[in-house]
């Protein structure tokens, strides 16, 4: 449970470690990828007979596929593989590889081939991978076309061709895998925005290189092993204030169901007080659901809490606008969202005020949110996920997590994660609310600021994937459904931990 993150380089990145590490590799580099590559693949072909198709392109890329081909070839089975580009042309070690297909008996063909009769084994995408930063077109733009028709396993060596390393964007059109093998390390592009559709399930090979021995990573892909010093077992000897209050802020007429939601999140995730300040002079005075709960007027909380939350249906009138200044002012962890991010992004002076707090301040916006905080659009923010996240942290001196596929957690000294929990159900009303509750129930129980909201979006996410594990979701999947989940999973991660010697 509690294996340690893994890293995540850009191709800068990557492209800094292969050049340290290739002078002196024997075997070489892409000799390792493309066996390494075919070892993966050989789960996929159990119970599969039948040709292997593997496209390969111009570059390095290309020559791990003929590397993957030569061992196929030598094992026995019938490989087809797929070239058009200028041989002359190829980097030296992609030479030598395509040279080496060749010597095992094997010749690339010039066009992509029809499926035989019984269909392929497996289809491998060995065209780009790490190496594109255009769209694709024409030749090879038609054959991934192709290849995405296939009905077989479909298996991308790196990155699927057509999809940018650093972004997750489509560049034009992408190769959509079943499974990918990336070489080294994680990149971002596999892990956000439309990566995860792209690339299936991920494997990552090494290649006997110790990437953050040679540079040291700025990203890292989320596990519980980054906050397992916060699953500590509680002491017999205590009582609710050991556990913190926090102070939701929100629920403006016709918005109280958004306060309440992340009100009872904070609740059922061990926060020893929750009060709900709520904005709507109708608004209830009890909760019949959780009686628990303290509600009371927007302007009447005490300010003496743990942690402070702000946000869940605030609205954008001048009240808000007013209790949103107050709240910043407070020497308290404070999150902001929703109506209180974009508040904050039409009040550049707010903003000058919030970047001087001395208190850890925690953001969770979309990227709508997000792009109006940095005075641009959500097109903006979702071109580079990663840049936006890190952008908004630096200038509000703030921990950000930029919601979406592949949520990134960007810090302000330039540390980012991407987390991998949660699917598509998640998108419905409420969700939002619902984290932020988590994330201000974890600080306020002394959580550090960047542990409670890494811990906080990584729960938010495994509840839902739980849930959909059980037949609840993704379809129909609600916010309230998600809190009760996330209770008992953050319990079992903790007697984990306490089996384990926590």
């Amino acid at each position: 449970m509690f294996l340690p993150a893994q890293p995540i380089y850009p191709v800068a990145g990557i492209r800094e470690i292969e050049a340290r590490v290739m002078p002196g590799a024997k075997p070489s580099l892409m000799e390792r990828a493309g066996r390494a590559a075919a070892e993966d693949a050989v789960r996929l072909l159990i119970d599969r007979p039948g040709p292997i198709l593997v496209a390969c392109g111009p570059g390095n890329n290309g020559g791990d596929g003929f590397v993957l081909a030569r061992h196929f070839r030598q094992a026995g089975r019938e490989v087809v593989a797929a070239y058009a580009d200028d041989p002359a042309r190829m980097p030296p070690d992609a030479a030598k590889a395509l040279a080496d297909f060749r010597a095992s008996g094997g010749e690339p063909v010039s066009s992509l081939p029809a499926a035989p009769a019984g269909g392929w084994a497996l289809v491998v995408d060995a065209l780009f991978g790490i190496g594109l930063t255009r769209p694709l077109e024409g030749r090879h733009a038609e054959w991934i076309g192709a290849l995405n028709q296939q009905n077989a396993p479909r298996f991308a060596l790196d990155m699927p061709s057509g999809l940018d390393t650093d972004t997750g964007r489509v560049l034009g059109i992408a190769f959509r895998a079943t499974h990918t093998t990336t070489f080294i390390a994680l990149k971002p592009g596999l892990l956000t925005l439309d990566g995860p559709d792209h690339a299936g399930e991920v494997s990552v090979q090494r290649l006997d290189v110790d990437a953050a021995g040679w540079l040291p990573p700025l990203g890292h892909a989320v596990r519980p092993s980054l906050f397992r010093p916060q699953l500590t077992p509680r002491a017999r000897n205590s009582h609710k204030g050991s556990y913190g209050d926090t102070a939701i802020l929100g629920g403006a007429p016709g918005m109280c169901g958004a306060a309440l939601l992340a009100a009872r999140a904070a609740l059922w995730l061990g926060t020893g007080r929750v009060y709900a300040g709520l904005l709507d002079p109708r608004a209830p005075t009890v909760d019949v659901s959780n009686p628990e709960l303290m509600l009371r007027p927007a302007d009447e909380l005490p300010e003496q809490v743990s942690a402070l939350a702000i946000g869940p249906g605030l609205g954008r009138s001048d009240a808000a606008a007013a209790l949103l200044a107050r709240s910043v002012c407070l020497d308290r962890p404070l999150v902001l969202d929703a109506d209180a991010l974009n508040l904050l992004a039409a009040d550049p002076a707010l903003q000058r005020v919030l970047a001087a707090r001395a208190a850890p301040t925690l953001l969770t916006p979309h990227p709508a949110e997000a792009g109006r905080l940095l005075a641009s659009d959500t097109a903006a923010v979702q071109a580079d996920r990663v840049a936006a996240a890190l952008e908004l942290s630096a200038r509000l001196r703030a921990e950000v997590v930029l919601k979406g596929c592949g949520s990134v957690i960007a810090c302000s000294d330039g540390r980012w994660y991407i987390n991998g929990t949660g699917h598509p159900g998640m998108a419905s009303a409420g969700m939002g609310d619902v984290l932020t509750g988590l994330l201000v129930a974890l600080l306020a129980q002394g959580w550090p600021a960047e542990r409670a909201l890494i811990g906080a979006v990584h729960l938010h996410g495994a509840a839902a994937d739980r849930l959909s594990r059980e037949g609840i979701g993704p379809v129909g999947l609600t916010a309230s459904e998600v809190i009760g989940t996330a209770r008992g999973l953050l319990n079992g991660w903790l007697l984990e931990a306490q089996r384990n010697g926590g």
